[in-house]
Parts: structure tokens; sequence; C-alpha cells
């Protein structure tokens, strides 16, 4: 079987896991988590970062500090790429916020920049989630230009593009906010986790807070004493003072310990991923839709995407073959049902071109050039037919 993912924690990870528990050391989050935090944010060029138990989480909290930060304002609204996952739409539906969802482009299933643009001037958002698709690099500059040009906050789901660079620097470092993901499944893993990572100190504590119920215990002794002060609270009543409406999405040091080693790998594996997508590139033959990369970008690639009117067939003799297939992430946004029910079906021309006949295959550092070969001319045969 060719699978979508291979296990990114060896043999030797998981004998120095062994050495290290039989250490007896804290499992919950503690000093391990710090560790990672810190290391992570050296690698990612981020000053501040989170770890937390999930990718969907890490959107959550992102989505969160927007809700905190604008306590007071009436119709907040986000702006939400088509092509999505599903945490990306459902934590800005679950805190009230209106989602506004925008067309993707056709040449890397990014947000389409009129229509951003469009719905920037049309409705007023508040902030804007900007997910970049499989791996696939946006064109950062001209996304940055509009939310600088709009006021809009710009939020980065990273989670399928970890080690991707645009102009060489590295997605997750454009926005306010970025959010990764560390699951079984993604570039590196903690079994589950994320990050969310950023260079404001102030939605750094926030995070940590929201992070933690919404208490104050993760938080700077400034920043402790400051809202202690503003809300008449001892330091020992604060143990127990809750300053926002908080979660608990802690991760562990079990998870944290992982991760250190993990990080290590990335760079290395996300240049056998980009060297798996060029030669995807090269072989696959299909007239009717081929990426179309930005210039100067280097793409960690989650997956390959492949969009053609026979994708029904072209999959069923890819399973047929012993390859793991799936269908474009979400597809479609606005016929999602839990979007549906609340808002109303919603079909865009891009995006349903991509809901319809678009699918990925497997890219991961394991993938072999053999393997790679034999998905791309099962590909190419169910195309010329």
């Amino acid at each position: 079987m060719i699978t979508l993912v291979k296990d990114t924690i060896d043999n030797k990870d998981i004998d120095n896991l062994i050495d290290w528990l039989k250490t007896y050391p804290r499992l919950t989050k503690g000093s391990v988590t710090l560790q990672l935090e810190e290391k992570w944010s050296k690698w990612l060029g981020r000053k501040y970062s989170v770890f937390c138990n999930s990718g969907s989480s890490a959107n959550l909290l992102m989505m969160s500090v927007v809700k905190e930060r604008l306590t007071g304002k009436s119709n907040l609204r986000v702006v939400v790429p088509s092509v999505a996952w599903a945490t990306d739409l459902a934590p800005v539906i679950q805190l009230g916020i209106i989602p506004e969802l925008c067309d993707c482009n056709m040449d890397d299933l990014s947000v389409d920049l009129e229509h951003l643009e469009d719905i920037f001037m049309r409705r007023m958002p508040d902030a804007f989630i900007l997910v970049s698709v499989l791996g696939l690099v946006p064109n950062m500059d001209k996304i940055v230009e509009l939310c600088d040009k709009y006021n809009v906050m710009l939020l980065e789901d990273t989670c399928e593009s970890m080690g991707c660079e645009y102009k060489g620097k590295k997605l997750g470092t454009f926005g306010d906010m970025s959010s990764f993901s560390t699951f079984f499944g993604h570039h590196i893993s903690t079994i589950e986790g994320g990050f969310v990572s950023t260079d404001d100190k102030e939605i750094y504590e926030l995070l940590l807070s929201l992070r933690s119920h919404g208490w104050d215990r993760d938080l700077s002794e400034e920043t402790q004493i400051k809202l202690q002060n503003e809300w008449e609270v001892d330091s020992f009543d604060s143990m127990y003072t809750f300053y926002y409406s908080g979660f608990n999405l802690r991760s562990t040091d079990l998870q944290a310990f992982i991760g250190l080693s993990q990080i290590d790998k990335i760079d290395d594996w996300g240049k056998k991923r980009e060297s798996n997508f060029k030669m995807y590139q090269k072989l696959i033959k299909n007239d009717y839709w081929k990426v179309n990369p930005q210039d100067d970008s280097f793409i960690s690639n989650f997956a390959y995407p492949v969009i053609h009117p026979n994708r029904d067939k072209i999959v069923k003799v890819l399973q047929e073959n012993n390859v793991e297939v799936r269908p474009m992430i979400c597809g479609s946004m606005g016929t999602q049902p839990f979007y549906v029910k609340k808002y109303g079906r919603l079909e865009l021309p891009n995006v349903s071109v991509v809901d319809k006949y678009g699918f990925y295959v497997p890219n991961n550092p394991k993938l072999t050039t053999d393997e790679i070969s034999f998905i791309c001319n099962l590909i190419n045969e169910e195309i010329d037919k």
C-alpha cells in the first residue's frame, strides 16, 4: 500500500522517550513544553510560540484572540477561504463571528485575489485566515499588501505547509499569528499537537491564558500584576480567577519531548517533499489543470493535488492499485452541511471545479521515486482514455 503519510517517529525517538520516562518526569505541561516552544520559535523565526493539543485547537486559539481583542465590537467578520479545513471555519461560527467565504484561484488554490479585495471593500472584515492549500505557496506580497491596505488582521493556517517559503521567508511568519499541526499525518509528529506563533507579546500572553482556562498562571509577572490590579484580586485568589473565556487546550510534556527531536528533521524532510513535488509536476501529463507555483518559492508539499474531469475513474484505478487517495481536503466550505444549515448553500465558480474534480495523492519523505512514477503512470493512463 502506498500510503499518504509515513510515521516520522522512528525507533531512536521511541528509545529516547522510554529512557526519559524512566526518570519519572512530569508528564503534563511543564518545562519540556517551554523548551519545545523556544526551539520551535527559533526554527520558525518568530519571537513567541504556544504549544497546544492540535492544529485545530491552534486555529481556535487564533480566532479567540481576534474575538477578545475586539470585545465590544458588533458584527465581527472573518474571511475564510472556501478551499480550507473544517476548523478554519468552525471556530468562526462557534464564536459568533460572521464568516465571509472567498473563492480560490486556479494556480495555487489559495484565495482569488480579486474576490478577496472585493470582500475587503464591501464587507470590511476584521480578520482573514489564509490557508496555504496542501503546502502550495500563495502570493504573500499581494496578500500582505491587501491586509495592510484594508486594515485586516492576517492569520496564517500553515498546518499543511510547514517549512514552505516565499522569497526565502517561511510561511507562518507573515501574519499576526500562524497555526501549525504536529498530528501524525503532518510534516512532523508529536502524535497530536499544534502551535500558534506570533511576534506580538500581548497576543502571546493572551494565547497563553486562553489555552489554560483564561487564568494568569502562565503569564509574565508584569501582566499578572496588571490583571490583578485591574480586577482588584490578590495573588492567592488569582489562582482561580479567570480573566478570559478560555479553554483547556494544553498538550503534555510527553508530546513535547517527542517534538524536540522532530524539529531537527524538518529541513531534510522538507527538501525530500519538494523533490517529490517537482517529480510529480514533471511526470503528470494533465492539460486540464496544472499547479502554477509562485516564483521563488520553496514547496514542502503536504500532498500532491490533481484536478481532472475523469476524477472518479482515476481515483478508482489508484485505489485498485493500493494507492491511498483523498478528495481535495474539504472541497467547498460553502456546501458543507454545518455551513449550509446556518447560512444556506454557497457555490463559488473556481471552488466548485476543485470540489467536483479535485483529489490528492501521497507525498511524504519516505516515498520512493519508483512509487511516484507508478502513481503518475496510473493517472496518465486514465487521463489519456
